[in-house]
């Protein structure tokens, strides 16, 4: 038998050195893939006669856009937002400079947002009036998690996979000091990582 690279041992280990960091697995591999797969028939059924553009706010939802995207079975074209929203600590402003803008013209089509987390609504709000203004024929959003009782600005989601406690959750794409995303689930960060 081979012996495992040098590198699988050090991967290992940092995969390690991650989980020691979670407190608890919030949501599963397997629950992910259902909520999913049930977020991806919804859309598919209810934008088979629409001209769908599904558009990720990243970094945080490139993981939920990527799975969502292949669990959508009727044509659809994609695009990528990068904001960055001014604050102190882990609040939100709502002021928001774009860091890459879409490539996509969006008269005529369906626009569907895709966000990992929606908490206080207030960098979504502003996006919002940012998109409409540029002539979609409708304008949705998609979240896979909801944080309703941290909302400060009137945002609904049409899409919403499920709500989650206000903890500090990371996994599948939601990170902290950008590490964390890589995990397959979804925990909850122990409040002494983060100075919680």
């Amino acid at each position: 038998a081979l012996a495992p690279k040098k590198g699988v041992n050090e991967m290992a280990e940092n995969i390690n050195g991650m989980l020691d960091d979670i407190q608890e697995v919030l949501l599963s591999e397997e629950k992910l893939h259902e909520i999913v797969e049930r977020i991806g028939a919804q859309i598919s059924e209810d934008y088979k006669d629409k001209k769908l553009l599904m558009v990720s706010i990243l970094k945080g939802s490139v993981v939920f856009m990527a799975d969502l995207m292949r669990a959508i079975t009727i044509p659809c074209r994609i695009d990528f937002m990068a904001v960055s929203s001014y604050g102190s600590g882990t609040k939100t402003s709502g002021v928001v400079k774009i860091i890459k803008d879409l490539d996509i013209p969006l008269e005529g089509y369906d626009l569907l947002i895709v966000e990992d987390i929606l908490d206080s609504g207030m960098t979504l709000s502003y996006i919002l009036d940012i998109l409409k203004s540029r002539g979609p024929r409708s304008i949705q959003i998609c979240t896979l998690f909801d944080k309703p009782e941290r909302r400060q600005a009137d945002v609904k989601a049409a899409y919403v996979g499920t709500q989650v406690p206000d903890a500090f959750i990371v996994g599948y794409g939601l990170d902290y000091d950008e590490k964390y995303r890589n995990l397959p689930f979804v925990g909850v960060l122990k409040p002494e990582v983060y100075g919680g």
